[in-house]
């Protein structure tokens, strides 16, 4: 059995449209919570396209990633089963696109919100993780040109990711 300790990789979109932010409302194994469009990294994907992904699933959006807004960790632990996980997340600034009306939601997932900025601050008790907040403050900061974000270029995705398995022996 490996030592290695391994994150949980995770990919995050955050959209704004007209001075709001798109939310997610979810069943948690802590309850209700809000969170932006966000899961797993899932094999054979690059981060953007994960994040992508992850809005239309979870909030019937198609979304485009226009850059890289940070890279987040954080710690958490369920107060029910006393997991303890750490999270490596990847989020991306980025513009909805289209709502697809007719599309289910993902599972565990209740409602779609469009919040303000003051809204969030308000229901910080309510949000999944401090990344939540700590993500709007930054993409909204990249937006009031105090910070700036990375291009996509720079989230550099290797084709052996993308081609599925490696034959045995190979990495």
């Amino acid at each position: 059995m490996s030592d290695v300790w391994k994150p949980s990789v995770t990919v995050a979109a955050i959209v704004e449209k007209d001075g709001k932010f798109l939310i997610v409302e979810e069943h948690t194994t802590d309850g209700i919570k809000l969170n932006q469009p966000a899961g797993h990294l899932d094999p054979g994907e690059a981060p953007e396209t994960g994040a992508a992904r992850e809005a239309l699933e979870e909030s019937k959006w198609d979304v485009k990633p226009v850059g890289l807004l940070g890279i987040y960790m954080s710690r958490y632990t369920s107060s029910r089963t006393g997991e303890d996980v750490t999270y490596l997340r990847f989020a991306f600034a980025a513009e909805a696109l289209r709502e697809h009306l007719q599309r289910e939601l993902d599972e565990g997932i209740i409602r779609v919100l469009w919040m303000t900025v003051d809204e969030l601050r308000a229901t910080q008790d309510q949000h999944r993780s401090p990344l939540v907040m700590k993500c709007v403050e930054d993409f909204l900061s990249w937006k009031a040109g105090r910070s700036a974000i990375l291009p996509l270029e720079f989230v550099y995705t290797h084709p052996s990711v993308l081609a599925g398995p490696l034959p045995a022996g190979q990495s």
